[in-house]
C-alpha cells in the first residue's frame, strides 16, 4: 500500500524530472519555433510519477 508520504513525493518527483523532460522535449514549442504536443507534455509527467509510485511500492514490499 501507498502512504501520503510516497505520494507528495511521486507529485514532487513528477513536477522536477516532468519540467525538465518537457523542457528537452518540447522547448522549440515553448519558445515559439513549433507547436505544443499537449498529449506528451502531460505523458511526461504522468511517467515519472508512476515510476516514483512503482519503485516506492516495491521497496516498501521487499522491506516487509
Amino acid at each position: 500500500m501507498s502512504t501520503a508520504k510516497q505520494f507528495k513525493t511521486a507529485i514532487l518527483i513528477s513536477i522536477v524530472v516532468g519540467t525538465i523532460l518537457t523542457l528537452i522535449n518540447q522547448g522549440e514549442a515553448f519558445f515559439g519555433e513549433a507547436e505544443v504536443v499537449w498529449f506528451k507534455v502531460i505523458l511526461t509527467y504522468i511517467v515519472p510519477f508512476c515510476v516514483s509510485m512503482y519503485s516506492s511500492s516495491m521497496a516498501q514490499k521487499d522491506a516487509k
